[in-house]
């Protein structure tokens, strides 16, 4: 078959499965297995695939039927400006987590200081990666549970050649941690646990349950970090975490009670309540 009818064979399989973006997955998948470019569906949609390689990218869009996530399937994600490896321990980067970078950049005066920063469960090292991509002078930590997410963060810092203002560690939460830090990040786990069951299978199945869990409530490590900010934080800090839907309000609640004000609530592209900001006083 040509390359136009493979194309329309994998959207077709797709959307028979169920999937939201039967086109873009399937254009994604067959870039990857052809090694081809987004203009290559234009310019060769004539050309004849071999049916080695028609078998070898139909077989990944038949894992994308299976609801596999296409991070997962290629092994990296996009995410700001900066593209992230993946592995088991870690959740996949997504375009709502980028609301917390757009709200602590825009609550920076001057993005040239020499800032310090602190990501609690920092999995793949996407929010604070792509915070250092644009604080020049910055230089963060990167706190996880899981020593393989640690190791893939790490890795991701080398890949987008950020290893040198990036450093990362296992730890839980906070424990450990004696300095101060100018900005306190975390996209923590915030799906109650009653509620895991419900999510959709590339999510349930494929993201760490300990990257989701958040407790009964799903604000238990809210509660966590809220308590720690007065000591993490210095004067005038930034403090900045994504929140699940329905939870901005409660959480802003646990920072304001540790004492932190100007706190503000920030939507993500659809105008889900996604990130709560607080400053600490001077």
């Amino acid at each position: 078959m040509n390359l136009r009818t493979l194309r329309a064979r994998a959207e077709m399989r797709l959307r028979e499965a169920g999937v939201d973006t039967p086109e873009l997955d399937a254009r994604y998948l067959l870039e990857h297995a052809l090694t081809l470019t987004r203009t290559d569906f234009v310019t060769k949609a004539e050309q004849v695939i071999s049916d080695a390689d028609a078998a070898r990218a139909l077989a990944l869009v038949e894992r994308r039927a299976a609801r596999e996530p296409v991070g997962r399937i290629l092994g990296h994600r996009e995410f700001w400006t900066i593209d992230l490896a993946l592995n088991p321990d870690t959740l996949e980067p997504r375009p709502d987590t980028e609301t917390v970078v757009e709200a602590v950049l825009a609550a920076i005066p001057d993005r040239k200081s020499p800032l310090r920063l602190i990501d609690f469960g920092t999995g793949t090292g996407c929010i604070l990666l792509a915070l250092l991509s644009e604080l020049p002078n910055a230089t963060g930590l990167g706190v996880d549970l899981s020593p393989l997410a640690v190791e893939g963060a790490a890795g991701n810092a080398e890949r987008n050649g950020l290893a040198d203002r990036a450093h990362f560690q296992t730890g839980d939460w906070a424990k450990g941690i004696e300095d101060r830090f100018d900005i306190v990040v975390s996209n923590p786990p915030y799906i109650p646990s009653a509620d895991i069951a419900t999510l959709e299978p590339e999510v349930r199945q494929h993201d760490p349950l300990r990257a989701l869990d958040g407790g009964p409530d799903g604000l238990e490590p809210y509660r966590i970090l809220a308590a720690e900010l007065p000591r993490l934080l210095v004067p005038g800090g930034l403090a900045a975490f994504e929140v699940g839907q329905g939870q901005a309000e409660d959480v802003a609640a646990l920072v304001e009670a540790q004492g932190l004000g100007e706190t503000a609530i920030l939507c993500d592209l659809g105008g889900v309540k996604r990130c709560v900001r607080a400053r600490k006083a001077l």
